[in-house]
């Protein structure tokens, strides 16, 4: 008996399931291992419970729900299904949960404990979800992670999913864990089959000797490259590197950056500033151009190097600095100017270097001699070195290598210069002043002698094996003229006005830089790249939207008395009394 009424009860769902469908899509029961009306439960609902082989099976519209146990409500075309929930949307959506409500007229389903939505590339679990197969999304405000093989784990408290763009948004603490870094951020979007990532808000990224910090970002999770703006920066173990934007490989270790950089580095108490930065961290490098300066901080006095381009290589125990095309130094004591200049931070060595990138006929070539000047002096040559004392940070002494020349102007006459020249020049520093300075072959000299009240006596033009020069307060206290071979002390008078001048002078305390802000007076005009970046952050629709509201409400049964069923879990709008969660027996 209790067979045959079964089996009534089942043919006379199908039927009325049947005529129901002929209107409109319905819920349809696929199979039940036994279905009965539960007393106690709202009148023209059916439970169904499973057999020892399978499960109760219901479809609509292209979605399977299985369960153990279900309750469908014919009038309201929406079932309950319970303990052990498995809904199958297509060969691509599967979501498991122990209990799913889901409404035939709005097409909404919410799932609850234990919820896992998963596709061909990654897993999102949640305690609740809200699934809407119209607009194909999927929301959880209740914290969620979501589990990607090649990218790693996301968490937030708020999430969505965008099935047909295979796109992910997370909202509030969101977290990336990937055996190689971590992400946190205020919002991700995520899209799931390209693992890029689109980073809004306050962000860090912390892997192993490296930490990025951006508010605007892109990151490709499976090439593992990545793009910053905002308050952009990177730190590489004790160096730090800021720009407006910033690409990152995390493969090759490798960091470019473009307009307002800033590297610092705190093991050399060194900055180097420009437009244009490209930062290798296993070969310990930086290259730097487009107004490039970098500045080594000392206690008292700081040293500034400028040129086109400037690079860093070698690690902190072995800095070197190669600046080249149109380098410049400067320090309130010291100044210079080369072709380019090579400096060894370990050994306190800095050359000044002439290349032979013009030809004779260039306008450029009589001022490509690197030039130094020190207080009132200035010194020319081919090539100088400049040696510094690397622990009390003082210069010690300096050399110049051929066509040697050391001018300075007569303190009195506003056209007289004391002039020294040889094929070598050594120079020895007190205090950061030079104090001696030895000529080495072929020496002559031209110096305007005057006495304590600075009367001129006469003017000195001579020639030697070589000179020896003592300088006191920036002014020649006593000149050694070491293997004489002739000239003499002769008044103005009789001096010629031709002569006062050795040949090879070249005057340019025009081109001394005098401040930071004169190493880039030669520079051309700067143009800088406009960056976009990534949009502000627009904030995405409410997933219970105006539509999804209207769908809840043209589910309402006509009898107001009676419980909306699809509204049940539908949050009230703003200003609206928010109702509890109606529990579902089981």
């Amino acid at each position: 008996m209790k067979l045959l009424q079964f089996t009534f009860l089942i043919f006379c769902c199908a039927i009325t399931t049947i005529g129901f469908s002929q209107k409109k899509e319905s819920i349809k029961i696929v199979f039940a291992g036994k279905g009965f009306t539960e007393k106690g439960r709202e009148e023209g609902s059916f439970t169904f419970l499973r057999d020892n082989q399978q499960q109760v099976h219901f479809v609509h519209n292209g979605v399977n729900v299985f369960c153990d146990k279900a309750i469908l409500y014919k009038k309201d075309d929406f079932i309950e299904a319970f303990s052990n929930v498995r809904m199958v949307q297509g060969d691509t959506i599967t979501m498991t949960a122990k209990y799913i409500e889901y409404s035939g007229k709005t097409e909404l389903a919410f799932a609850r404990g234990d919820v896992i939505l998963k596709d061909p590339k990654s897993t999102l679990t949640t305690e609740k979800l809200h699934f809407d197969r119209a607009k194909q999304q999927a929301y959880y405000n209740v914290s969620g992670k979501v589990v990607r093989d090649s990218s790693g784990t996301i968490t937030s408290k708020i999430g969505r999913y965008y099935m047909q763009n295979k796109k992910y948004q997370f909202i509030d603490s969101v977290v990336l864990v990937n055996p190689e870094y971590t992400l946190k951020t205020k919002r991700l979007d995520f899209f799931n089959d390209s693992g890029h990532a689109y980073i809004f808000g306050p962000s860090t990224i912390t892997g192993e000797g490296n930490d990025i910090y951006c508010e605007r970002g892109f990151y490709d999770t499976q090439e593992n490259f990545g793009h910053f703006q905002r308050n952009a920066k990177i730190n590489y173990d004790d160096r730090e590197v800021i720009g407006d934007s910033i690409y990152f490989d995390r493969n090759l270790n490798f960091a470019s950056a473009t307009n307002n950089i800033k590297v610092t580095d705190t093991l050399n108490n060194s900055i180097i500033k420009g437009h244009y930065a490209e930062v290798w961290k296993a070969k310990d490098s930086v290259f730097i151009t487009k107004r490039a300066l970098a500045i080594t901080v000392q206690e008292k006095d700081s040293i500034y190097m400028h040129s086109d381009t400037l690079m860093l290589t070698g690690p902190e125990e072995h800095r070197i600095t190669r600046a080249y095309y149109n380098a410049k130094i400067y320090k309130s004591d010291l100044a210079g100017k080369a072709d380019s200049i090579h400096a060894d931070h370990k050994t306190g060595l800095t050359e000044m270097i002439n290349l032979a990138r013009f030809n004779s006929k260039d306008p450029f070539a009589t001022k490509r001699k690197p030039l130094l000047w020190n207080i009132g002096n200035q010194m020319s040559g081919d090539t100088i070195h400049l040696i510094s004392n690397v622990k009390t940070e003082q210069l010690d002494s300096l050399k110049v290598f051929n066509n040697a020349f050391l001018v300075s102007k007569d303190t009195i006459s506003d056209d007289a210069y004391n002039q020294t020249k040889g094929k070598e020049l050594i120079g020895l520093f007190k205090d950061n002043e030079l104090y001696n300075v030895d000529i080495i072959k072929n020496a002559e000299v031209i110096y305007y002698s005057r006495n304590g009240l600075g009367e001129l006596i006469g003017i000195n033009k001579s020639k030697s094996g070589s000179i020896n020069i003592k300088i006191s307060d920036n002014d020649i206290e006593e000149i050694n003229l070491i293997n004489k071979v002739d000239g003499d002390l002769s008044p103005e008078s009789l001096f010629p006005k031709n002569a006062n001048r050795l040949r090879g002078f070249d005057w340019r305390g025009d081109e001394r830089p005098n401040s930071v802000e004169d190493l880039f007076k030669d520079d051309p005009p700067l143009n800088l790249p406009i960056i976009k970046g990534l949009d502000d952050y627009v904030p995405p629709e409410d997933f219970f939207d105006e539509d999804v509201r209207q769908r809840v409400e043209a589910a309402k049964p006509k009898d107001p008395k009676k419980e909306n069923k699809a509204a049940r879990n539908i949050p009230k709008k703003k200003g609206e009394k928010l109702k509890k969660e109606k529990p579902s027996g089981n």
